[in-house]
């Protein structure tokens, strides 16, 4: 990978948000340092460090990827669109207030909003699916959703089995979806063919799109991986956040794994050091996105914090560093 932020897309949600809350702190007392049990325990304080300390609703310039792949997301969440000869598909919506600079990205990028005629996502959650009502409205496209999620995703967060309880919080405008997925299913419009893979874990439903897309005569495998990540507060061993979801976060790594994508996108922007790339695309064009490597070191990073999780949880102590 030619970026020089390769350690950055490395950190996890859970460390960066602590990073942050560390500063925000700062003025209490130096000697306070947030846990993961602070922002488990209080997803107000989660949603709102998480949401202005990694950009979530700050715009950015869009620009092209490879092929009819766009980035048109805010600084700190991916939205991706797939432009065709019979209309285009929206991939992520970002937060509720995401949809107006992500209709302007578009616009800036001399296409039609109102084009869109698929919507899909990476998981239910309000950081990705939160504008799905908006654009929705604005351009009666098709939602389409796995199965596991569409629940979710129709009664605005209040059936998600973790943020659920606090669905006022965490929720985001409900909206009715159009087409339910299910593992394997195939979203195809023009040359485009984008296949469903059920990744659970994350969320019940969360999903890792793969597709093929041809930039100058050249194939790239382009995926959009979910899953692997968990939340503060999340129980991954026992007793489970919800039953099964140890194993479901172990088949979805396995499969994250055997991936082996030219290009990748990550569902936030640092995973995949979207500012890095760009400045290598300004010379390098799409081989600037061209990320094996990246892809590997990322993966590797969410099976690495998944076992370390479930170690804590199960109480396993860790032998000190030789």
């Amino acid at each position: 990978m030619k970026s020089k932020s390769i350690s950055a897309l490395l950190l996890s949600c859970v460390a960066i948000l602590v990073i942050a809350l560390s500063q925000a702190s700062g003025q209490e007392s130096p000697q306070k340092k947030p846990t993961k049990e602070d922002l488990a325990n209080n997803n107000k304080l989660f949603i709102e460090v998480a949401t202005k300390s990694l950009h979530w609703d700050e715009p950015t310039d869009p620009i092209h990827i490879a092929g009819p792949l766009y980035f048109v997301g805010t600084r700190g969440l991916s939205s991706w669109l797939f432009v065709t000869s019979e209309g285009n598909i929206l991939l992520n919506t970002g937060t509720s207030k995401s949809g107006p600079m992500i209709v302007q990205s578009i616009k800036t990028l001399g296409f039609k909003p109102e084009d869109i005629k698929v919507i899909i996502n990476g998981h239910g959650h309000s950081d990705h699916a939160g504008a799905f009502a908006y654009m929705k409205q604005l351009t009666g496209a098709q939602i389409a959703v796995m199965q596991e999620d569409v629940a979710m995703i129709e009664d605005g967060g209040k059936s998600d089995f973790y943020y659920g309880k606090d669905w006022q919080v965490m929720g985001q405008p409900p909206v009715r979806v159009d087409r339910v997925l299910r593992d394997g299913d195939i979203v195809r419009l023009g040359k485009v063919i984008l296949t469903a893979y059920h990744t659970p874990g994350h969320t019940k439903g969360a999903t890792t799109w793969v597709t093929t897309l041809v930039e100058r005569g050249k194939a790239y495998k382009v995926v959009f991986p979910d899953g692997g990540g968990f939340n503060p507060g999340y129980k991954v061993a026992q007793p489970e956040s919800y039953p099964g979801i140890n194993q479901d976060y172990r088949n979805t790594l396995h499969f994250l794994e055997s991936l082996r994508p030219d290009i990748w996108g990550g569902h936030h922007t640092e995973y995949f050091d979207l500012e890095g790339k760009r400045k290598l695309a300004a010379t390098e064009g799409v081989n600037a996105w061209v990320d094996p490597e990246g892809y590997r070191r990322f993966i590797a990073s969410k099976r690495r914090a998944f076992e370390d999780e479930v170690d804590a949880e199960m109480g396993v102590e860790k032998a000190p560093p030789k």
